[in-house]
């Protein structure tokens, strides 16, 4: 379960003030995988990062039950100069998971082959997103947060990915950013609109991409 109780979460830009949210009250439904959607730059990643605990709202709390992910293919936190496989090591030893099978669990997901176990300084971004993507699907969570990973790759590992990422929504939730709305339709049940910084529920996500088509078309007039 995820509560935004009164959220506000502001940044200062060349002394302007940048209002993400305002006095935001919202329960994500446990056990869903939610779509969150809203114009680029209104504030999406910045949720993510405070569900996840990573940023602090400026004011008010978000409250979370169960075990939350990091950002799904934020690979941030990886060591550059480890390689893959000791990357994946090192997150295990963190999650008290069984390291040696989320080894080999990444290391057939992401199909990195040689990469698997060179230093991650020598990664291009969509291989270290392969591998982070890899590592978050690898670690059993209650509530899985996704920025957009699964676009990265070739049509055969995105259709890999949207099939591992369903697979683990049968025990699981989610909190899904994509700018594709097929995407958002195969993997999201509801759906949660960042707009004017309200956060709005839909509790069909069809309703969600309706609203938030009709918020975009409103720029464009």
């Amino acid at each position: 379960m995820i509560r935004f109780e009164n959220v506000t979460k502001e940044f200062a830009l060349d002394g302007r003030r940048k209002v993400i949210m305002e006095n935001a009250n919202l329960v994500f439904p446990e056990g869903q995988s939610v779509a969150l959607l809203g114009r680029n730059g209104a504030g999406k990643s910045t949720i993510l990062k405070m569900i996840a605990g990573t940023m602090q709202p400026t004011s008010g709390r978000v409250v979370t039950t169960g075990a939350i992910s990091w950002p799904v293919g934020f690979s941030g936190s990886f060591h550059g100069e480890l390689s893959g496989a000791q990357n994946c090591r090192f997150v295990g030893r963190i999650y008290g998971v069984d390291t040696d099978e989320l080894i080999d669990f990444v290391a057939d997901f992401a199909g990195l082959g040689a990469h698997f176990h060179l230093p991650l300084r020598t990664y291009s971004s969509g291989m270290k997103s392969r591998l982070a993507f890899g590592v978050s699907m690898g670690v059993a969570f209650d509530t899985y947060l996704v920025d957009e990973i699964t676009a990265v790759g070739d049509a055969a590992f995105r259709k890999r990915s949207d099939e591992l990422f369903k697979a683990r929504m049968k025990n699981a939730g989610a909190v899904v950013v994509s700018h594709s709305m097929q995407q958002i339709r195969n993997l999201c049940d509801s759906a949660v609109v960042l707009e004017n910084g309200e956060l709005r529920f839909f509790d069909d996500v069809e309703d969600g991409i309706e609203y938030h088509d009709a918020n975009m078309e409103r720029d464009s007039t």
